[in-house]
Protein backbone atom coordinates (compact mmCIF):
# COMPACT_ATOMS: atom_id res chain seq x y z
CA UNK A 1 0.00 0.00 0.00
CA UNK A 2 2.50 2.53 -1.13
CA UNK A 3 1.40 6.11 -0.51
CA UNK A 4 -1.46 5.19 1.84
CA UNK A 5 -1.23 6.46 5.40
CA UNK A 6 -2.79 4.21 8.03
CA UNK A 7 -3.37 3.78 11.74
CA UNK A 8 -4.46 0.60 13.51
CA UNK A 9 -7.53 1.11 15.73
CA UNK A 10 -6.47 -1.71 18.06
CA UNK A 11 -2.84 -0.80 18.64
CA UNK A 12 -2.55 2.99 18.19
CA UNK A 13 -0.92 4.64 21.21
CA UNK A 14 -2.96 7.20 23.12
CA UNK A 15 -1.87 10.31 25.00
CA UNK A 16 -3.27 11.92 28.15
CA UNK A 17 -3.79 15.55 29.13
CA UNK A 18 -2.22 16.28 32.53
CA UNK A 19 -5.03 18.66 33.52
CA UNK A 20 -7.98 16.27 33.03
CA UNK A 21 -10.02 16.14 36.26
CA UNK A 22 -10.80 12.90 38.10
CA UNK A 23 -13.57 11.03 36.33
CA UNK A 24 -12.54 12.47 32.95
CA UNK A 25 -9.06 11.01 32.48
CA UNK A 26 -9.24 9.72 28.92
CA UNK A 27 -6.47 8.62 26.62
CA UNK A 28 -6.91 9.83 23.05
CA UNK A 29 -5.32 9.85 19.60
CA UNK A 30 -6.60 12.13 16.86
CA UNK A 31 -6.39 10.17 13.63
CA UNK A 32 -7.08 12.81 10.98
CA UNK A 33 -3.60 14.36 11.03
CA UNK A 34 -2.00 10.91 10.94
CA UNK A 35 -3.82 9.80 7.80
CA UNK A 36 -4.07 13.16 6.02
CA UNK A 37 -7.81 13.73 6.56
CA UNK A 38 -9.32 17.22 6.56
CA UNK A 39 -13.12 16.88 6.26
CA UNK A 40 -13.87 14.11 8.77
CA UNK A 41 -12.39 13.89 12.23
CA UNK A 42 -11.74 10.65 14.09
CA UNK A 43 -10.42 10.13 17.59
CA UNK A 44 -9.65 6.95 19.47
CA UNK A 45 -10.51 7.22 23.16
CA UNK A 46 -9.33 4.82 25.81
CA UNK A 47 -11.26 4.90 29.09
CA UNK A 48 -10.01 3.21 32.25
CA UNK A 49 -12.60 1.96 34.75
CA UNK A 50 -14.72 4.80 36.15
CA UNK A 51 -13.68 7.35 33.53
CA UNK A 52 -15.62 9.38 30.92
CA UNK A 53 -14.18 11.26 27.95
CA UNK A 54 -16.43 14.37 28.10
CA UNK A 55 -19.33 15.78 30.10
CA UNK A 56 -22.87 15.17 28.84
CA UNK A 57 -23.28 17.40 25.76
CA UNK A 58 -24.75 17.86 22.31
CA UNK A 59 -23.44 19.57 19.20
CA UNK A 60 -24.65 22.14 16.71
CA UNK A 61 -22.90 22.03 13.36
CA UNK A 62 -21.42 18.53 13.55
CA UNK A 63 -22.74 14.99 13.58
CA UNK A 64 -20.79 12.36 15.51
CA UNK A 65 -20.64 8.58 15.27
CA UNK A 66 -19.40 6.18 17.94
CA UNK A 67 -17.87 2.76 17.24
CA UNK A 68 -17.04 0.51 20.20
CA UNK A 69 -13.70 -1.20 19.55
CA UNK A 70 -13.15 -3.03 22.86
CA UNK A 71 -14.94 -3.33 26.20
CA UNK A 72 -18.45 -2.48 27.36
CA UNK A 73 -19.34 1.21 27.42
CA UNK A 74 -22.25 2.95 29.16
CA UNK A 75 -23.84 5.53 26.89
CA UNK A 76 -26.01 8.20 28.51
CA UNK A 77 -28.45 9.76 26.04
CA UNK A 78 -31.73 11.73 26.21
CA UNK A 79 -33.75 8.51 26.60
CA UNK A 80 -31.66 7.06 29.45
CA UNK A 81 -28.64 4.77 29.35
CA UNK A 82 -27.55 1.80 27.26
CA UNK A 83 -24.58 -0.53 27.51
CA UNK A 84 -22.74 -0.85 24.20
CA UNK A 85 -20.49 -3.74 23.20
CA UNK A 86 -17.64 -4.19 20.72
CA UNK A 87 -18.90 -3.65 17.19
CA UNK A 88 -21.82 -1.42 18.20
CA UNK A 89 -22.18 1.78 16.16
CA UNK A 90 -24.40 4.73 17.11
CA UNK A 91 -24.97 8.20 15.69
CA UNK A 92 -25.30 11.43 17.67
CA UNK A 93 -27.27 13.77 15.43
CA UNK A 94 -27.00 17.54 15.62
CA UNK A 95 -29.06 19.13 18.40
CA UNK A 96 -30.50 18.02 21.75
CA UNK A 97 -31.57 14.60 20.45
CA UNK A 98 -27.87 13.81 19.96
CA UNK A 99 -26.86 14.49 23.59
CA UNK A 100 -24.44 11.93 24.97
CA UNK A 101 -21.86 10.99 27.57
CA UNK A 102 -19.53 7.97 27.39
CA UNK A 103 -18.54 6.26 30.65
CA UNK A 104 -16.67 3.07 31.48
CA UNK A 105 -18.51 1.40 34.38
CA UNK A 106 -16.66 -1.90 34.07
CA UNK A 107 -13.35 -3.16 35.43
CA UNK A 108 -11.73 -3.39 31.98
CA UNK A 109 -10.38 -0.67 29.70
CA UNK A 110 -12.77 0.51 26.98
CA UNK A 111 -11.58 1.67 23.55
CA UNK A 112 -13.87 3.56 21.18
CA UNK A 113 -13.64 5.47 17.93
CA UNK A 114 -15.56 8.74 17.58
CA UNK A 115 -15.97 10.10 14.06
CA UNK A 116 -17.26 13.60 13.34
CA UNK A 117 -17.86 16.01 10.55
CA UNK A 118 -15.61 19.07 10.89
CA UNK A 119 -17.83 22.06 10.16
CA UNK A 120 -17.01 25.45 11.62
CA UNK A 121 -18.44 27.41 13.18
CA UNK A 122 -19.78 24.87 15.65
CA UNK A 123 -21.21 24.89 19.14
CA UNK A 124 -21.70 22.46 22.00
CA UNK A 125 -24.24 22.65 24.80
CA UNK A 126 -23.56 21.11 28.23
CA UNK A 127 -27.01 20.69 29.86
CA UNK A 128 -25.79 19.48 33.28
CA UNK A 129 -23.64 22.58 33.87
CA UNK A 130 -25.73 24.94 31.70
CA UNK A 131 -22.77 25.99 29.55
CA UNK A 132 -22.40 26.68 25.84
CA UNK A 133 -19.13 26.42 23.90
CA UNK A 134 -18.52 28.17 20.59
CA UNK A 135 -15.82 27.24 18.07
CA UNK A 136 -15.90 29.68 15.13
CA UNK A 137 -12.71 28.49 13.44
CA UNK A 138 -10.35 31.02 15.01
CA UNK A 139 -8.87 30.07 18.42
CA UNK A 140 -8.90 33.73 19.50
CA UNK A 141 -12.70 33.71 19.44
CA UNK A 142 -13.36 30.31 21.06
CA UNK A 143 -15.38 30.61 24.25
CA UNK A 144 -17.26 28.52 26.81
CA UNK A 145 -19.80 30.50 28.83
CA UNK A 146 -22.63 29.88 31.25
CA UNK A 147 -26.08 30.55 29.82
CA UNK A 148 -26.83 33.02 32.64
CA UNK A 149 -24.05 35.26 31.31
CA UNK A 150 -26.25 36.17 28.33
CA UNK A 151 -26.44 39.89 27.61
CA UNK A 152 -28.81 42.06 25.60
CA UNK A 153 -27.95 42.56 21.92
CA UNK A 154 -27.20 46.26 22.56
CA UNK A 155 -25.11 45.71 25.71
CA UNK A 156 -22.00 48.02 25.62
CA UNK A 157 -22.95 49.30 22.15
CA UNK A 158 -24.48 52.62 23.15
Amino acid sequence: MSGVRRVNLFSADVQYDADDPAGYVAGYRRLGPLIGASMVGATIYELAPGQSNCPYHYEYGNEEWLVVIAGRLTLRHPGGEDVLEPGDVVCFPVGPEGAHKLTNRTEETVRVLVLSTKHEPSAAVYPDSDKIGLWPGDERDEVIVRRESAVDYWDREL
